[in-house]
């Protein structure tokens, strides 16, 4: 069973409500856009976190990039209340809100810099009998073709967005990335160890034509001792790095 808290250097994500809990792709997901807009030195004044699940997306960021507002929205009621206080906890409570509710239906009343989002999996897997891990994990409520109407909507015209997803199902996205005018200008496939294949890659994109630069990085060596690339990215958050 997984625990009811993950403690960061900065910051807890607590975890017993929500479908989803605290992963390790996730983690890398939020150290490596946090990276990618500092060492880019993109604007990420106004930040939305798409399906937060936790907060734990929302927190790294905002632990990072200390200008940023994070809007973050959450279908689940349950989740959204526990990604709240979660925020509430951390030192940047007030630069970050929740909304609770389906982000199709959410109005356009600002255009934000940055969108993050590690969405639901999988269109056409089997599903297990929890619902609610259906919702987080499958894309029952929000699949890639809405999941790129919502970001059209509400990214501004020279915004980027970074997606986690499986290895497999992230080539299909980037080939409807593409026909919505969206193109990958980074991305990160991530093995569990030196010895697996890919299964996570994360993806930043933006409007127009872009050369990517794609990177790999292994979890783990042989030893199942961390590697050092993954010891360097997420130093500033996991605690005992």
């Amino acid at each position: 069973m997984a625990n009811n808290y993950f403690r960061f250097k900065e910051f807890t994500v607590y975890q017993g409500d929500c479908a989803m809990k605290v992963c390790t792709d996730a983690c890398i997901q939020g150290a490596y856009t946090a990276r990618y807009i500092l060492e880019n030195t993109l604007p990420s004044s106004e930040i939305m976190d798409i399906g937060t699940g936790t907060g734990l997306l929302s927190l790294m960021l905002a632990q990072q990039l200390p200008t940023a507002t994070i809007t973050a929205v959450e279908l689940d009621g349950d989740a959204a209340t526990q990604a709240a206080g979660n925020m509430a906890l951390s030192p940047w409570s007030a630069r970050i809100c929740v909304i609770t509710g389906d982000v199709k239906e959410l109005p356009v009343t600002a255009l934000y810099d940055f969108i993050i989002t590690n969405p639901p999996f999988y269109e056409a897997d089997l599903k297990s009998n929890d619902q609610l891990r259906n919702q987080a994990m499958h894309a029952t409520t929000l699949n890639y073709a809405s999941l790129l109407d919502v970001i059209t909507s509400h990214l501004s015209p020279d915004g980027v967005f970074s997606i986690l997803l499986p290895y497999h199902p992230f080539k299909d996205f980037t080939t409807k990335a593409a026909d919505a005018g969206f193109h990958a200008q980074q991305i990160l496939h991530v093995r569990q160890s030196v010895q697996h294949d890919y299964f996570r890659s994360v993806g930043i994109f933006k409007r127009g034509e872009g050369v990517s630069d794609i990177e790999e990085m292994a979890i783990r060596e042989t030893g199942n001792i961390y590697t050092a690339a993954f010891t360097d990215l997420l130093k500033p958050y996991y605690l005992y790095l």
